[in-house]
């Protein structure tokens, strides 16, 4: 059953379009199923590898947050742009990038996305629409709006989708995006990942509001959209309902979505302070295991489950081989994509 998570002013436009929305067909479940495996195997193989040494620095893993990223993903139009957070590697993947480069390039190897320097917090595939990850908090949220100004400039009728945290909600970036995005009616959707916790921090032991994302966008008047976001169907038919209320002209959207990483803040962080009781509840709810339960109790054929499973296992087998025998980026290219001409020459 697709449903929102109680909010007592949930009305509008996107509330409608949940409360009438529809099973996906299975065509699109099998592609959400697909989206979600491929980001489970590929952020669980990054963990291995950094507990291998492959993986140098920290690195931020998504691994219980994957229904998020697939259900955008998969309503997302190729032309569309997508800006997201340190914690990117599955908002990237999604968007059509090689999954060989996102590991070759948390491995900084030459075979990466940016040729290994980069690294994890700062995934790019521009011409799959994938704007970048961004490491300063806060910092990508106006970027997004100025990339849907230009899509409502030029009529191209592109969307802007943009993924943060919910600590990022207490950040002033957060109200002037939020307040230009309305006034200027752009087309651009943000996508507030509420996992409760601001790094370290309980999100409620800082905020004024209970949901810091939803309970705050009617100060800009836009309407309030609190989901579960371990639900892969709901998720997608509410992106797919943003993203056609943006492209048709009416405006942006805030949609606070719950869910719940798995392990701690960054590979650094045991997550010790997070209740076991809290931790084993959302464990149940873990959006892989309970969306392909959901697809076997509503008739899909389990020959085609594992044919996915099998198919992405292969996939991130292949991927890492190819990135363990790239070498390390080239010494010639330390001074590229320094500035803007292109090198590190400094102009007058």
């Amino acid at each position: 059953m697709i449903r929102a998570l109680p909010l007592n002013n949930q009305t509008g436009q996107l509330a409608a379009a949940i409360e009438n929305a529809t099973t996906p067909n299975t065509e699109t479940r099998l592609q959400l199923y697909r989206q979600m495996q491929a980001c489970r195997m590929m952020e669980q193989r990054a963990y291995d590898l950094f507990m291998q040494n492959l993986i140098k620095g920290t690195s931020h893993l998504a691994l219980g947050q994957e229904a998020v990223a697939a259900g955008f993903g998969t309503a997302m139009r190729e032309d569309d742009y997508s800006f997201c957070t340190y914690r990117g590697h599955n908002h990237t993947l999604v968007r059509g990038a090689s999954m060989t480069g996102i590991l070759g390039e948390l491995m900084g190897r030459e075979c990466g996305l940016l040729r290994g320097k980069g690294g994890s917090m700062h995934l790019m595939d521009a011409k799959r629409g994938a704007m970048g990850s961004y490491a300063i908090i806060g910092a990508h949220m106006p970027i997004a709006a100025g990339a849907a100004w230009s899509a409502q400039y030029r009529e191209s009728g592109q969307v802007a989708v943009c993924f943060f945290g919910d600590g990022t909600t207490n950040i002033g970036a957060f109200h002037e995006s939020l307040n230009f995005a309305a006034i200027w009616d752009l087309p651009v959707v943000y996508v507030c990942e509420n996992n409760l916790y601001m790094e370290y921090t309980p999100i409620g032991e800082v905020t004024a509001v209970p949901n810091p994302g939803a309970d705050r966008a009617s100060a800009y008047g836009l309407e309030p959209v609190l989901i579960d976001g371990n639900d892969a169907d709901l998720v997608y038919n509410v992106a797919v309902a943003a993203l056609q209320k943006a492209r048709t002209g009416d405006g942006p959207s805030l949609i606070e979505v719950q869910t719940y990483r798995h392990g701690g803040h960054s590979r650094a962080d045991p997550g010790k302070y997070r209740p076991d009781e809290e931790v084993a509840a959302w464990m149940k709810r873990d959006p892989v295991i309970t969306y392909r339960q959901r697809l076997l109790d509503d008739g899909i054929e389990v020959a085609a489950i594992e044919a996915i499973e099998a198919e992405q296992a292969a996939r991130v087998d292949a991927a890492e081989e190819t990135a363990r025998n790239s070498g390390p980026p080239p010494l010639e290219i330390a001074e590229i994509d320094v500035w803007a001409d292109g090198s590190s020459t400094w102009r007058n």
